[in-house]
């Protein structure tokens, strides 16, 4: 898989980095393909202070627009934070998985550690 770029993650981190575009991307989670309307009804805030969070969140790649006629909705898009899954955390899960894998196999006595 292709690791994505320095500019691109730093992106995703900092639009990671906010509560208020961290809660759009629950929303989204939630009902994806929203509108700005049904997303601003569950925000204490401006609908430009809205539509602000929304475009960081469209430059990060973790949010999609598809326009439906006059609609413009939202969606999800979980490839950037899959990216930081197998980047950041994945790597270092195979280490400790394969550390209780072998003491699994110590503790049971597995026949191919006999000699």
């Amino acid at each position: 898989m292709k690791t994505p770029s320095l500019p691109d993650i730093d992106k995703v981190f900092k639009a990671l980095a906010d509560p208020t575009r961290r809660r759009l991307l629950d929303l989204l989670h939630g009902d994806n393909g929203q509108t700005l309307t049904a997303l601003c009804e569950h925000m204490d805030m401006t609908r430009q202070a809205v539509t602000q969070h929304l475009q960081l969140l469209e430059d990060a790649n973790l949010v999609a627009v598809v326009w439906q006629g006059r609609e413009k909705l939202h969606y999800l898009n979980p490839v950037p934070l899959f990216e930081i899954q197998e980047r950041w955390i994945s790597k270092f899960e195979r280490s400790r998985l394969g550390a209780l894998r072998d003491l699994k196999k110590k503790l049971e006595g597995d026949e191919d550690d006999k000699t």
